[in-house]
């Protein structure tokens, strides 16, 4: 049985398990013993570690087949210092894993002023965030070029699920922006994510990127109207972008002053992949339809 490594086994991790454990070996990285245990639930290895403290990743050489990446980079600066700890601790060529799957962000790209995004398009990283993302891409894709290891590069969309809805915002009223300044926006539902990255493991082409986005095509404040409709709450107050600057956080703003259109046409014709929940509206229905039952 081949093994996989999953470095970050966050909620998406925890949603990938089930999918692997009887198709790989699974070893997980963690750092706490609590997630130890959560982590040995799911039927996969725990190995305490923290890409933080390269002293602890030794274990990792030559220990996997594939390795899943969705650890988040530092909070501050424009490099991802974890994703060089973990690629230094991978090993010598001889230990290399086979593939390697990197989950980044759709923030890469940057501000698209509404514009259809491929995966070609020239990155443009404008937060602190996209840019120690941008970051680790590059350095996964020297890495792997240099020895040959196949790589695929997810780049996410807003990730949502049942207990990853904006209802705390929506309760307290929090505005969204008047259409005129509304941005795209893009979404993925958390299964559908990790059912993505068993997609890329499988099916997933050398040095190949893929937006990992569902087919909807919404605005911002559509989604959290969407969002308040189905769960019988109010809309958000729509107010204009010069009111947004005094009243929101910068890293709500930050959000709120990029507009994109992922296409994700290389994901399901490539990968094959066929959404669960193909749009938003599926997947906020179904939260809404269990909640009621």
């Amino acid at each position: 049985m081949q093994r996989l490594l999953i470095v970050g086994c966050g909620d998406v991790g925890l949603r990938l398990l089930p999918l692997v454990v009887n198709r790989y070996r699974v070893y997980a990285l963690v750092r706490s013993e609590q997630r130890s245990a959560l982590v040995r639930s799911f039927g996969a290895i725990p190995l305490p570690g923290d890409l933080d403290a390269p002293t602890t990743l030794a274990r990792l050489e030559g220990l996997a087949d594939h390795v899943v990446h969705m650890a988040p980079p530092p909070t501050s600066g424009d490099r991802d210092c974890r994703t060089t700890h973990l690629l230094r601790a991978l090993g010598s060529r001889r230990s290399l894993p086979r593939g390697f799957v990197y989950m980044s962000t759709s923030g890469v790209y940057g501000d698209c002023a509404g514009e259809l995004v491929p995966e070609t398009r020239p990155l443009r990283p404008q937060s602190d965030r996209a840019l120690r993302r941008a970051d680790a891409e590059r350095q996964v894709r020297r890495w792997a070029t240099a020895r040959g290891v196949r790589l695929s590069v997810l780049r996410v969309p807003g990730i949502y699920a049942a207990d990853r809805l904006p209802l705390d915002r929506l309760r307290a009223g929090t505005p969204a922006l008047s259409p005129a300044s509304d941005p795209f926006t893009n979404h993925v539902h958390a299964d559908d994510l990790a059912r993505i990255v068993v997609a890329a493991l499988l099916r997933g082409a050398p040095g190949r990127t893929y937006n990992a986005s569902d087919h909807s095509q919404l605005r911002m404040g559509e989604y959290f109207d969407l969002v308040a409709d189905r769960f019988g709450l109010a809309r958000p107050p729509r107010i204009p972008l010069s009111e947004a600057l005094t009243r929101l956080s910068p890293a709500m703003l930050s959000f709120m002053q990029e507009s994109r259109r992922l296409t994700n046409q290389r994901l399901c014709r490539e990968l094959r992949f066929r959404f669960r929940h193909p749009t938003v509206d599926s997947g906020v229905s179904a939260a809404a339809d269990s909640r009621d039952r």
